[in-house]
């Protein structure tokens, strides 16, 4: 894991095409926007393990009607 000290309207690129940008600090909370391309999901954790848990439940139905 890399981990980064950024200030307010400092970027982090990703890659070639993915940049997050440092938008607010606010005590221990930090706002930040991702630029990624239109192909590109992104999610938070909590979302996309429940997006994989959906996608699981119906492959599952659909194994067993």
């Amino acid at each position: 894991m890399l981990v980064l000290s950024r200030a307010v309207g400092e970027i982090i690129s990703i890659g070639d095409d993915i940049t997050v940008h440092i938008l607010e600090l606010n005590g221990n909370q930090v706002k930040f926007g991702i630029v990624a391309p239109p192909g590109v999901n992104v999610h938070r954790a909590e979302v996309y393990q429940k997006i994989l848990e959906r996608q699981a439940s119906q492959a599952q139905s659909a194994i067993n009607p």
